[in-house]
């Protein structure tokens, strides 16, 4: 079976599911990547992607926002709350 007959066999809301669920940042890559502009803001689209299709644009509109705003450098990553503590 060619990968695009499987493809077909999987609903949208599926395919949106697994791309964020590749996209989203493991607690083993966090610190690595909590920085990276680009890795942050692929996993707030695709999980913006997730909330349209699940007919909420209120929360993809909010994680859209997020997105934007990591690429623009108008938001950043907050410190670790594990760390810098006596």
């Amino acid at each position: 079976m060619s990968q695009t007959s499987q493809l077909n066999d999987v609903t949208t809301l599926e395919l949106a599911q697994a791309l964020m669920e590749r996209l989203s940042i493991s607690p083993d890559d966090w610190h690595r990547l909590k920085s990276n502009r680009n890795s942050r803001a692929s996993e707030q689209v695709a999980a913006a992607m997730v909330f349209l299709l699940k007919n909420q644009p209120l929360e993809a509109q909010a994680r859209l926002e997020q997105a934007v705003g990591w690429l623009d450098k108008s938001i950043s990553a907050p410190p670790c709350p594990t760390h810098g503590k006596n």
